[in-house]
């Protein structure tokens, strides 16, 4: 895996946030021509829109030149104006005819015909790809800046805090946890491993406001015997993926998010932030789903609460 800011779109840079690191695919192209449909889909949207643009212009002009190529093959006052092929290029790549432009020549119509399919055809592909771009399914899950590690039921626990972000309800909600750690590998050298996390409570029938998932850091825990040192040392990073079902969309919503070494916390607590109003209603403050002190009493900020 190799870091680097260059190169990359905003859609490849939002998905490089969310992993917390940038990384470069030697033998696989960003932009590939023979996919034109997931590069559409992948791109950001001004790159996006950028491209449409420019292939809209060039087919414009390239049908204005083809009219040039014959003088009168179009009906104007103002023979040989390039100006007037563009309009009359754009009026009929948008099938929109005003009357005072119009083929005068079998070769103009045959132009005019070509572009009208072309027209045609360019509308709906871009009208199918902005249907689904605009359609496809967007998670809203709100996660907490950090994690922490503190003692829970008498054990050290490694804590996340997710928030759901819309107003409706979400259902059949399922986390997953990971961590990449560096390793030696018994015949020398050193290499990265995936290890899953086991959470206390990896799904939930309904997720309304907020959730924290739990990892207990028992002696089964491959975070098991790092102190805070060892954990900056090994480069730890904990992935965190989340699915859910939303009803109000009638799909399945996904997201996720990485955190590193330096995003955990050690001898600290969240804090609540959920209230109960006087009328009975609950009231979540996401804006405050980081919000965490630390802990009081003999395990605190400064004592090491992992397993030795």
């Amino acid at each position: 895996m190799v870091k680097s800011p260059r190169r990359h779109s905003s859609s490849s840079r939002a998905e490089a946030r969310k992993l917390g690191f940038e990384y470069i695919k030697i033998g696989a192209s960003q932009f590939d021509l023979t996919d034109p449909y997931h590069m559409a889909l992948t791109v950001g949207w001004w790159t996006f829109l950028a491209g449409v643009t420019v292939l809209y212009t060039l087919i414009i002009c390239f049908f204005a030149w083809l009219y040039m190529l014959q003088p009168g093959s179009i009906s104007t006052g103002h023979p040989g104006s390039f100006a007037d092929r563009i309009f009359f290029s754009i009026e009929t790549l948008a099938t929109v005819g005003y009357g005072e432009i119009y083929p005068a020549t079998f070769y103009g119509h045959m132009v005019s015909s070509a572009e009208i399919m072309v027209g045609t055809a360019f509308t709906a592909i871009m009208t199918g790809l902005l249907f689904v771009r605009f359609s496809r399914p967007r998670a809203r899950f709100v996660f907490s800046d950090h994690m922490v590690i503190t003692r829970h039921n008498g054990r050290p626990t490694l804590m996340v805090r997710i928030g759901n972000g819309r107003t409706s309800l979400l259902t059949k909600t399922t986390v997953q946890m990971n961590t990449l750690l560096n390793e030696e590998a018994p015949e020398g050298g050193r290499y990265r491993r995936i290890h899953q996390l086991r959470l206390t409570r990896a799904t939930i029938p309904m997720f309304p406001l907020i959730t924290t998932f739990m990892h207990v850091i028992d002696e089964h825990s491959p975070l098991a015997g790092l102190d805070l040192a060892r954990i900056a040392e090994s480069d730890v990073r904990v992935m965190l993926s989340i699915e859910a079902y939303d009803p109000a969309l009638g799909a399945m919503v996904q997201d996720m998010k990485t955190y590193d070494a330096g995003d955990i916390r050690h001898g600290w607590r969240f804090l609540d932030v959920v209230t109960i109003h006087e009328n009975g209603g609950v009231i979540a403050d996401l804006t405050g789903i980081s919000r965490s002190e630390p802990e009081s009493g003999p395990q605190g900020p400064g004592k090491d609460i992992l397993l030795a």
